[in-house]
């Protein structure tokens, strides 16, 4: 059965690999909430977990919810630029950085208005990168739940705990941080390289 999904700012491992395992049909008519994955992925930097967020422009309230698939980038603060650049101090010196850099730094010098467009342009960066080809489905209507598809939709909730056993591999601030688990995909793409699509395909799906 499909699993049903929000495309996200680069997703966390764990959400790819659930990608990278399973059909996807990505939820196209729900409403945009604050603090979620939508908008925000977690890296290490030498500061240890830094979350990096894509500014939005807000709707008054008297327009009510807003649909995500109709939410505007609000491009007036460089944060593209901004986030390049904590990705460049973060993962310089990891083992892969450079080995991607020149299919992931375009990334963050392509203007796209809406979020939930430039989400799915990422994600379709990284999973060329990976070698991962798939075809996804969008919903026709919002179900609060439904019996077609197993619902993942949680998933882009960042608040809510992840239960979930993440096999370890070598962080670039590890010696100290500690391993942080379920960064963003960017991570382990950037400190495993090649060995990230064994990595994904080899992670239990016990979280949903």
């Amino acid at each position: 059965m499909k699993v049903l999904l929000h495309p996200t700012y680069f997703p966390s491992i764990s959400t790819f690999a659930l990608i990278a395992q399973r059909d996807i049909v990505w939820e196209f008519h729900d409403n945009f909430q604050k603090q979620t994955y939508r908008n925000r992925c977690y890296i290490c930097t030498d500061q240890g977990k830094q979350m990096m967020n894509i500014p939005i422009k807000h709707v008054g309230e008297n327009q009510g919810r807003q649909l995500y698939r109709e939410v505007v980038v609000a491009h007036n603060s460089l944060w593209q630029k901004q986030h390049w650049r904590t990705l460049e101090t973060a993962y310089r010196t990891s083992p892969y950085f450079e080995f991607y850099e020149d299919e992931i730094a375009p990334i963050f010098q392509t203007t796209v208005n809406l979020l939930f467009e430039f989400n799915l342009m990422a994600m379709g960066v990284i999973l060329d990168c990976l070698g991962i080809e798939r075809n996804f489905g969008k919903t026709k209507s919002y179900e609060p739940s439904t019996e077609h598809f197993i619902d993942a939709r949680d998933l882009v909730l960042a608040k809510k705990p992840l239960k979930t056993k993440e096999r370890e591999y070598t962080q670039v601030f590890m010696e100290r941080h500690g391993f942080i688990a379920n960064l963003s995909i960017l991570d382990l793409l950037f400190n495993e390289g090649p060995n990230t699509l064994s990595y994904l395909l080899d992670h239990p799906l016990d979280f949903f």
